[in-house]
């Protein structure tokens, strides 16, 4: 019996199917990496701050004269906010707030125009404003009480002009950072001066402005505690500077908490008006 054995050099059938290669789903690093939604990890670390808080507050680490719980900061919100001295004192710091960043922003808006479109402006704007921003504008209260008073003219000023110098800074550099190139671009395709400014620097320096102003707030809350202890009569500065002296120190911290919490919403209001103006830029956002 005679048994066949394949030529190693065989011809293969062509006449069979092709065998279709088996694919295997692609999935995203950060998918596999973790499955917890975002707003839970962002969360997670305030909580958990919090709980430790309360469980040093709880064993007596911390004591109620040094710093009271999270459950009597709770009571003592809750028992200002029934007798309206809470949202009468938050709707004047805001008040305070809005008026400051009227002045700042438009006074820095303005003076890093001036000094970012032209070469003039800016030998005549910029050494100026480098010198004052160094001055620390706390330092400037005592000139404030005796050229505009003790009234709300000089909160305001505090305000506006720590407002003023971070939105200057970045919209200056947001002007001069503007790709050259873009300039010669919008040259050669015949726009005026006018048209330059406004179809390419001014969008270029978006990014810097938007930046300038988160800074901007921030600094406004800052201004804001120093200029509401300024004999103040109203306004959360003026609740916390009644609680230092009857050393409430959950009041100060519900003040304090008020501050946070309001800081917090205008950052989320200029991150939210900064994605709906930058929808043309991309922009990494992480892995």
């Amino acid at each position: 019996m005679s048994v066949s054995h394949a030529s190693p050099h065989a011809v293969p059938d062509m006449s069979a199917p092709p065998v279709a290669p088996e694919l295997e789903a692609l999935v995203a690093s950060s998918s596999r990496r973790t499955r917890l939604p975002r707003w839970l990890r962002r969360t997670s670390g305030p909580v958990l701050l919090l709980a430790l808080w309360q469980l040093l507050s709880a064993t007596g680490v911390l004591t109620s004269d040094v710093l009271a719980s999270p459950g009597t900061i709770a009571r003592v919100a809750g028992d200002l906010i029934r007798d309206g001295s809470l949202p009468s004192a938050m709707g004047v710091s805001l008040q305070r707030v809005a008026v400051g960043l009227l002045f700042g922003i438009a006074a820095g808006t303005a003076l890093a125009l001036v000094s970012g479109l032209f070469r003039v402006g800016e030998d005549l704007v910029d050494a100026g404003v480098q010198m004052l921003r160094t001055v620390p504008f706390v330092g400037l209260i005592p000139l404030f009480i005796i050229w505009f008073g003790i009234g709300e003219t000089p909160k305001i000023a505090i305000i506006a002009l720590g407002v003023s110098f971070p939105l200057y800074l970045n919209v200056y550099a947001g002007i001069r950072g503007v790709d050259a190139q873009l300039i010669e671009a919008g040259e050669s395709l015949g726009l005026s001066r006018w048209g330059l400014v406004r179809h390419v620097v001014l969008p270029g320096a978006l990014p810097g402005a938007m930046t300038g102003l988160r800074y901007s707030l921030g600094i406004a809350w800052l201004a804001l505690v120093f200029a509401e202890q300024v004999n103040a009569d109203s306004g959360i500065g003026f609740l916390m500077v009644q609680a230092r002296d009857f050393l409430r120190t959950d009041v100060i911290v519900v003040c304090l908490i008020v501050y946070a919490f309001l800081g917090l919403v205008a950052d989320f209001v200029v991150r939210t008006l900064e994605r709906l103006l930058l929808q043309w830029r991309p922009t990494f956002t992480g892995r």
